[in-house]
């Protein structure tokens, strides 16, 4: 164990402040401030609003992380961070806090990728990731399947949204529902109680002749507000639980439909399904099923793991140091569209992902005093 790389991960792409430490694949802290409840009067993420609590939240948070785990900053041997995709503003917060602290305490950065992030999570709940493996990753701003052969250089695209993300299109059917922000947990809930079956509601991109691996929500969400319209303007009462439980099968059912024919297709026998939406439980049973009837491995991560969080930043960053890639430079700048194929962003004269002469450089810069000392 105490050989394993300890590593503390910052992640601030949205509106969770989130700070997690992890010695190679064990979970040591998982600290997280949220300010959901500070966009839930706007009915959504205000970016602004979301950069200032990170402001506010950071060191507080940070310091909360040290002590859950247990250790002083100073026995780190890196710093990982969310260099992209995210809110440009929320981003250059995680980012300008992880550059002070790894230049203090004297050790490497690592500007990771977010959506490789929420792959590389699994590995503190089931282990060392399979080679390949295919992974669903479904939230707020992402719908995507990607195909990672290496969690810290290879991860391919497969398919993504073209337009509304699934997580956007359950905030947006909640506020339709009025049942509030975000809509992720409370349709879950409300669904519970109704028939999936009751409304043939649309599942987008799924003819012969569509993208196989893509998705569209957009479509989805338009037929189920106007079916709420319809039945509001002839007065009559809208089945809440019925147009939740209906909705989120249309949902849940392509997203897993999907992903299990992109397995098929590209031969590879474990799914992983991470991302906010990861948490809903109807999207786990059927996901479930449909695996077990593939012969295919499902892995999803505990409903915490899931969300954004700080841990998986840390888990990709352990991952990072223990295959021996390039630390990023001091000049490491947030992207806001980063692509997932940069799974992280290296120093320069490093090719991205390349995994050789792992450079500790920029470290030498500094003096290797402990500064907090």
């Amino acid at each position: 164990m105490a050989d394993e790389p300890l590593v503390l991960g910052i992640e601030t792409s949205c509106d969770e402040t989130g700070v997690g430490i992890v010695r190679g694949t064990t979970l040591l802290a998982d600290a997280i401030a949220s300010s959901v409840d500070e966009h839930a009067r706007f009915g959504g993420v205000v970016p602004e609003v979301a950069s200032r609590a990170h402001l506010e939240a950071m060191v507080p948070t940070i310091e909360r992380a040290l002590k859950e785990a247990g250790i002083a900053a100073s026995d780190l041997d890196g710093i990982a961070v969310t260099a992209g995709p995210g809110l440009a503003g929320a981003l250059l917060v995680g980012v300008s806090a992880a550059k002070a602290y790894a230049y203090a305490l004297g050790k490497p950065l690592y500007g990771v990728n977010h959506l490789a992030s929420h792959i590389c999570v699994d590995q503190l709940e089931h282990g060392p990731l399979p080679e390949p493996t295919m992974a669903l990753l479904v939230s707020g701003g992402h719908s995507s399947l990607l195909l990672s052969s290496d969690i810290t250089s290879d991860v391919r695209p497969m398919g993504a949204t073209i337009d509304d993300a699934a997580g956007e299109a359950f905030d947006k059917i909640a506020r339709v529902l009025n049942l509030g922000f975000p809509g992720g947990p409370v349709i879950d809930r409300y669904a519970k109680e109704g028939d999936p079956k009751a409304i043939a509601f649309p599942r987008g991109l799924t003819g012969p002749r569509d993208a196989a691996y893509d998705f569209s929500f957009s479509g989805l969400k338009t037929s189920v507000a106007r079916w709420i319209e319809a039945k509001r303007a002839a007065g009559e009462e809208v089945p809440v639980r019925d147009v939740a439980a209906s909705f989120q099968e249309a949902v849940v059912d392509v997203l897993t439909r999907k992903a299990v024919r992109a397995c098929k297709d590209e031969g590879v026998d474990h799914l992983m399904i991470g991302g906010g939406v990861a948490a809903n439980s109807r999207l786990r049973v059927l996901a479930q099923e449909r695996c077990e009837a593939a012969g295919i491995r499902l892995r999803v991560p505990r409903p915490k793991l899931c969300t954004d969080n700080g841990a998986m930043v840390a888990a990709l960053g352990a991952e990072m140091v223990a295959r021996n890639r390039a630390a990023s430079d001091w000049d490491l700048s947030a992207d806001s569209s980063l692509p997932v194929t940069d799974t992280h962003v290296p120093g320069r004269g490093h090719a991205h992902g390349s995994g050789h002469g792992h450079s500790h450089d920029h470290v030498h810069e500094v003096s290797k005093e402990n500064l907090y000392s």
